[in-house]
């Protein structure tokens, strides 16, 4: 094969190579059917290689790569028919047979992987001898390793399939003949478009708009999901090629430029075609390196996978942004310019088909007034009242869809998104402001349909282009997207299904899930600064620096040019700010140090700030993602709200401790039933002042027994378990002699158990035990609750703490069946914060790094070696980003200030999160390989 001549490019020449080859063979009397498969091998081998080595080294584009090898498979499909069908074949066939492409090799575009669509058309039912030269080149082209989806039909058995079955029909609008008798399949044609002409549009449209519907729905309805599928999610090829299909079906066209004007039906402005034909250019690039990086029909780009491709296609980092931000903004940019394109593209085909549509003859006056007719029930700016001339239709458009309960006509979407521009005119029209406002946050008059759907203008406005055009800030963050497993959404997307969190909370439909989020949105002063800021959380995402104080900065211009008061501004500049501020702390900090809450509290200064930062935090978190929101965190949130709303409420001082510390020992005392008084007081002594403000009485209650049954048995340790399902979590208590690297091994088993630790509470007893208590989830998210696992899981903390247990190399062999390829595409670089200022009496010390099984055992380790003890540990993950956060002391109990302690615990801890098991990541061994 290394001395085989190159491939000629035109389809014809390659065909006579690969004829020639054949010609040898038989002149040599070697005419056999492995022969001739081992020509086709090597043939189709410098098919897929030519093709390969242009598209990755000649800079040939997707859709160009796709014809080229569309056109070469033309090639070697004749030259089979020919072989099959001739004196050297399964014997000759003695009536009319046409090989049609159908699908999306019948377009004459065909990917790396994929399927080679086939129909063996015959005029009427097909003889023996036909089926067998049939049966002869599919086995042929399966033993070429070649996936092929085939149909063999008569011209009256297509027709009869095509009328009955949707999906028939669309695949032989695709239909072209490749070889054999290529006037029957011209007679075949005829019929057919005869049929669907009779047939009439819009049974086939309606079908089509159902499937893709439903499509969307198991791909993401969202075209802004960060891990798209290229083919099939929304504003994806398959988008395109719906629409295509609708054109075709209607006009009988073949490329985009045929619905450009005058020439044309005039359906698209030339700029329109030409958006359209780089998106397609665009998105069967991305196609093909997908397919070839893959090394399989892989469609959904996923994480790993994308730093690679961005590379392939030249995408480098420039300013603050990675090369793989900027090629997935481009790709997120390039799908809603398909979602575009089918606003502009669907009704105007619907239209030329089907006719215009019919106004309503009643429609009333104040609508026509306002500017406004219905046509089929839906809502048209009215003929004389267009956006061009009026931008501010655009707007009322909105308000009256939704003050109405009206559906936007296409029509109207189509002339949102050809005059979007005409917004710049809108900014500073304190008219135009007010209904920006309004359609956000609705009005606060008890109307259920105005105050509930915020998210639904915001997503009509930002996908038409209006939003972009009317807030510039906004514009930057269209597309942008979170290079983590944390966000699923895009910047602007994450925002407005925040906003779609508010409105169900508003509407009390997620009063179950987060009631004290519910119920602060009946009392709050400011709800339209709690919609503006959810807009504006994240605005400056993507710019360097911290987002939230630079967000803050462009809250303090958008809010007075859309209308806010002072004081609105500086309330939605104020949430900004601090959007971060409620989960940061419940999430990263100890509650139960009154210095944290006193601390919050100095900056929250208001309950209806608290209040409108409750809010805010709970919508924030719910769009992050479905897994990021769960009863544990719910339940921190509620504490920490609680606490917070205590002290503005001047409750709490740290005066108070010891009298808290009184009132929690009676609680406890109330709930041990039958106990002596001298039990009572001795259990009372057993535990310091942070040990009785870090429980509720019930849970203090229960160690109490638990202390005295240990005491009683002598048993050296007692591991007790108890799921809470309300909280998503499974607390782990163990009781045993406290010693250095305690913590470190049961956390080190409980990952071997398969449990991820969320919380935990280290107290030391004043007998010299250690009363540690742990909450645990299970892979999903959910309490760590079945029973043989719990089982499992007190075995491995007694054989880890005998030290019968490798911990080590358990922990090893757990991370290879946890950390997959996708995960170690996102690069988290190790970081140690340490905090002397967060409490008054312990050091706090925040760990960054990628998360996986043994993480908590490790650094726990390194914490303990370096002579500290751990009082409180806080667990979160951002996707694969672990934050972990621990309360310390050293060996005499005071805070760790010593500044080569402090370098030697720094650089102890960097160790510790470094992994040496990590292979070096996939998208760098790729890349290295493809430079080499």
């Amino acid at each position: 094969m290394l001395h085989a001549p190159p491939l000629p490019t035109e389809p014809d020449a390659a065909l006579a190579q690969l004829n020639e080859a054949i010609d040898s063979l038989r002149d040599a009397g070697g005419l056999s059917r492995d022969a001739v498969l081992g020509a086709f091998r090597r043939h189709l081998a410098r098919i897929q290689h030519h093709v390969q080595e242009t598209f990755e080294q000649e800079g040939l584009s997707g859709l160009e790569a796709a014809r080229r090898l569309s056109g070469l498979t033309d090639g070697l499909v004749a030259a089979l028919f020919a072989h099959a069908t001739g004196p050297d074949g399964p014997g000759r066939i003695g009536e009319r047979l046409t090989i049609a492409a159908t699908g999306g090799y019948g377009r004459g575009v065909l990917a790396p992987f994929s399927d080679i669509d086939l129909l063996f058309l015959t005029q009427a039912t097909p003889a023996p001898a036909t089926l067998r030269a049939v049966e002869y080149m599919l086995y042929f082209l399966w033993d070429l390793g070649l996936k092929v989806g085939h149909a063999t039909r008569s011209v009256a058995e297509c027709l009869a399939e095509a009328a009955r079955d949707t999906t028939v029909r669309t695949s032989l609008l695709d239909a072209r003949p490749v070889c054999g008798d290529t006037k029957l399949f011209e007679e075949f044609a005829a019929q057919f478009r005869a049929n669907c002409r009779e047939a009439g549009p819009a049974e086939f449209f309606a079908a089509k708009q159902a499937e893709r519907d439903a499509r969307h729905r198991r791909y993401g309805d969202s075209p802004f999901l960060v891990e798209p599928n290229v083919k099939e999610g929304r504003g994806g090829l398959r988008d395109m090629q719906t629409l295509y299909w609708m054109a075709r079906y209607v006009f009988g066209i073949t490329t985009v430029a045929e619905l450009v004007g005058p020439d044309g039906p005039g359906l698209l402005q030339e700029m329109e075609a030409r958006h359209a034909r780089r998106s397609w250019d665009f998105l069967w690039t991305v196609r093909f390196h997908l397919h070839y990086v893959a090394g399989r029909a892989e469609e959904r780009l996923t994480f790993d996978l994308q730093p690679v491709i961005g590379a392939r296609m030249g995408y480098t980092r420039h300013g603050r942004q990675d090369g793989v931000e900027r090629f997935m903004r481009h790709y997120f940019l390039t799908v809603r310019e398909v979602v575009r394109a089918t606003h502009l593209l669907e009704p105007a085909i619907l239209r030329a088909a089907l006719g215009p549509p019919a106004l309503a003859a009643q429609t009333d006056p104040a609508l026509l007034d306002a500017g406004f007719v219905l046509a089929e029930g839906k809502l048209l700016p009215a003929p004389d009242r267009g956006f061009d001339a009026e931008p501010l239709q655009m707007l009322r458009v909105l308000q009256v869809a939704r003050d109405r309960n009206l559906t936007l006509h296409p029509l109207t979407l189509r002339a949102l998104i050809r005059h979007e521009r005409r917004a710049v005119a809108l900014r500073g029209d304190p008219d135009a402001a007010a209904i920006f406002l309004d359609l956000l946050c609705g009005d606060d008059d008890g109307h259920a349909h105005r105050r509930a759907d915020g998210a639904r203008w915001l997503s009509v406005m930002n996908e038409t282009g209006f939003l972009g055009r009317y807030l510039p800030d906004w514009a930057r963050i269209v597309g942008q997207m979170q290079f983590d497993t944390y966000h699923v959404f895009t910047v602007d997307e994450h925002t407005i299904e925040a906003v779609r969190v508010l409105n169900a909370v508003e509407r009390g439909e997620l009063r179950d899930a987060v009631p004290v989020a519910s119920g602060v949105m009946d009392h709050l002063q400011s709800r339209r600064a709690l919609y503006v800021a959810l807009l504006l959380h994240d605005i400056a995402k993507g710019r360097g620096g911290d987002h939230s104080e630079l967000g803050a900065e462009v809250a303090q211009e958008v809010g007075p040019a859309i209308g806010l008061s002072a004081e609105e501004t500086e309330t939605v500049s104020w949430l900004v700010l601090h959007h971060l501020l409620l989960s940061q702390t419940a999430f990263k900090r100890d509650i139960d140090d009154p210095k944290t809450i006193l601390d919050l509290a100095e900056t929250i200064q208001s309950p209806e700030r608290l209040r409108l930062l409750l809010a805010l935090t709970v919508a924030d978190m719910r769009a992050v993602s479905p897994k990021v929101w769960n009863g544990w965190k719910a339940t921190l949130l509620r504490e920490l709200y609680a606490r917070v709303g205590e002290v503005l409420a001047g409750g709490l001082s740290t005066a108070e401790r010891d009298v808290r510390v009184a009132r929690a020992r009676q609680a406890a005392a109330a709930l041990m039933d039958g106990w002596t008084q001298d039990d009572i007081a001795h259990f009372w002594e057993l535990g310091y002042g942070g040990y009785w403000l870090s429980f509720d009485p019930e849970t203090h209650a229960r160690h109490a027994r638990l202390v005295r049954e240990a005491e009683r048995r002598g048993a050296p340790l007692t591991v007790e378990t108890m799921p809470l399902p309300a909280r998503a979590v499974t607390e782990v208590t163990v009781y045993v002699a406290d010693h250095a690297g305690l913590f470190s091994r049961i956390a080190g088993a409980l990952a071997v158990a398969g449990a991820s630790i969320v919380d935990a509470r280290i107290h030391t007893m004043t007998n010299g035990m250690a009363l540690d208590t742990f909450w645990i989830q299970d892979a999903g998210g959910g309490a760590f609750d079945a029973p043989h696992r719990l089982a499992r899981l007190s075995a491995l903390i007694e054989q880890a703490l005998s030290g019968r247990l490798r911990l080590s190399a358990e922990i090893k062999e757990a991370s290879r069946s946890v950390i997959g390829r996708r995960m170690r595409a996102i690069h988290v670089p190790p970081r140690v914060v340490i905090d002397n200022h967060a409490s008054n009496t312990h050091t706090v010390l925040e760990v960054n790094g990628r998360d996986r099984p043994g993480l908590l055992h490790d650094v726990t380790a390194a914490i303990s070696d370096q002579g500290l003890q751990i009082a409180s540990a806080h667990v979160t993950t951002y996707g694969v980003r672990a934050v972990d956060v621990f309360y310390v002391k050293d060996v005499f109990g005071l805070k760790v200030e010593n500044e080569r302690k402090l370098a030697g615990l720094r650089e102890a801890l960097l160790g510790a999160l470094t992994n040496p098991e990590d292979p070096m990541p996939l998208p760098v061994r790729r890349v290295a390989a493809a430079a080499r």
